[in-house]
């Protein structure tokens, strides 16, 4: 697979935000760019393993490396939050 170039991972205008309700000190995480995605894997994420954890993880590298979408790393992201259980709000800009 060709690398295309590290793209701006905090850069939102191809993003399509959605919310994470999360439980802690930020109940709702507000995720608008794979910035976002990265922060909330790594420092946020209630445990650490999980198949579509370490799928997303990968995924989100992936993308800020420019090896795939922004869009792709947000569906796995929804797939991680699936499988450890946190809901997720589609927002509406």
């Amino acid at each position: 697979m060709q690398t295309v170039g590290i793209v701006d991972w905090h850069r939102s205008e191809d993003f399509a935000p959605l919310m994470l309700v999360m439980s802690g000190q930020e109940k709702n995480r507000l995720i608008r760019s794979l910035g976002g995605i990265a922060e909330a894997l790594v420092a946020e994420w209630p445990t650490d393993d999980g198949k579509e954890y370490i799928a997303a993880v990968k995924t989100c590298l992936d993308a800020i490396q420019g090896n795939i979408s922004a869009k792709t790393a947000r569906a796995a992201l929804i797939r991680a939050a699936e499988e450890a259980g946190i809901p997720v709000i589609a927002v509406v800009h």
